[in-house]
């Protein structure tokens, strides 16, 4: 999704408050798929809250987004999960929120929110006035942006244009938009540092629940945590080939001179993964988390099929990637019950 000092404190009742971190984050709904995303990065880093910035993202699967940012509260982003919950829309929310602040402080907070309406979508956003500088919001269609203590109006620019121009899936042009803020001091606390910000992360969902969420928590001194992401979202997924919400992640690369079977997919016990190819090769299987974290890594030599078992891998949603020694490669999604 760094390395600057964030100042954390915390109360009782209101919940954890992230005292004036400096944020920019992007969520957004496909109206065509029904998949809804959620991607940020900040001065936030696990060292001050466990995962860093995600903790702005509440993803609700087949509804919308939330992000609650700028003096964040669990008791403010627990009401606002509430109200969506309800079925009351982005703005309603948002008025909401501010008209009863757990602490009766609306001015220091920053809201977007997104959700899927119909065939169509609805966003709203809320900058408070105290927030500190820069800060500002852009409202699209099926998005909404947000930052404070910005290098300047510029980083919610790139990122929207970003958004907009890139093509593929919801989950490709999040990224983009993320790519979008790589700016040194994208994050101003983070211009000494070097890099745009601490902590960065990257969430899609289909009706059915969640199908990347990768997070990058920290780093070492002077790492991008841009390119962190990037890297685990290079891992679990191709933007040649869209997410579909019926099946998760279509399979990537399959010809005919190339194929790759899951069977039984999902599985609870143990499935196999069979090769079909015309030409005699050596293959590697690589296998990834959900984070986009690897797993597991395996030499296939001249086998055409492995059995995985369950004890290799806890339930969850994994990705899986066949690369033969002449290039040609097949990736697509596993599911452990």
């Amino acid at each position: 999704m760094k390395k600057i000092i964030l100042f954390i404190s915390f109360f009782s009742g209101s919940g954890a408050w992230l005292s004036g971190q400096d944020t920019f984050s992007i969520c957004a709904v496909d109206t065509i798929t029904g998949e809804v995303g959620s991607a940020g990065a900040s001065c936030i880093d696990a060292s001050a809250i466990a995962g860093g910035v995600v903790i702005i993202s509440d993803v609700h699967p087949g509804v919308g987004v939330i992000h609650t940012q700028s003096y964040w509260l669990s008791s403010n982003q627990n009401y606002a999960k509430s109200l969506m919950n309800v079925g009351l829309p982005p703005q309603q929310i948002i008025d909401s929120l501010v008209a009863n602040d757990a602490q009766n402080n609306p001015g220091i907070r920053q809201y977007g929110i997104v959700d899927l309406f119909g065939t169509g979508a609805r966003s709203a956003a809320f900058t408070g006035v105290n927030c500190l500088n820069y800060k500002n919001h852009i409202l699209g269609y099926n998005y909404a942006i947000q930052g404070n203590i910005l290098l300047g109006q510029q980083i919610l620019d790139s990122m929207e244009s970003r958004f907009l121009n890139t093509t593929g899936d919801l989950a490709c042009k999040l990224m983009a938009a993320m790519q979008g803020a790589k700016v040194v001091g994208a994050d101003t606390r983070c211009t000494t540092s070097g890099n745009s910000s601490l902590s960065s992360f990257l969430r899609t969902a289909c009706p059915g629940g969640m199908i990347l969420n990768l997070v990058v928590p920290q780093g070492p001194a002077g790492f991008e945590p841009i390119d962190s992401l990037q890297t685990l979202f290079d891992n679990v997924h191709n933007c040649s080939i869209p997410i579909n919400c019926l099946s998760g992640i279509s399979q990537a690369g399959n010809t005919e001179d190339f194929f790759v079977d899951v069977m039984p997919n999902p599985f609870s016990e143990t499935t196999t993964l069979k090769i079909t190819t015309k030409e005699k090769s050596n293959s590697m299987l690589e296998i990834f988390s959900g984070q986009g974290l690897p797993v597991m890594r395996e030499n296939l030599k001249n086998k055409m099929e492995i059995v995985i078992e369950k004890k290799k891998l806890s339930s969850g949603i994994y990705f899986y990637k066949v690369t033969s020694d002449t290039g040609k490669m097949v990736s697509g999604k596993l599911v452990v019950l």
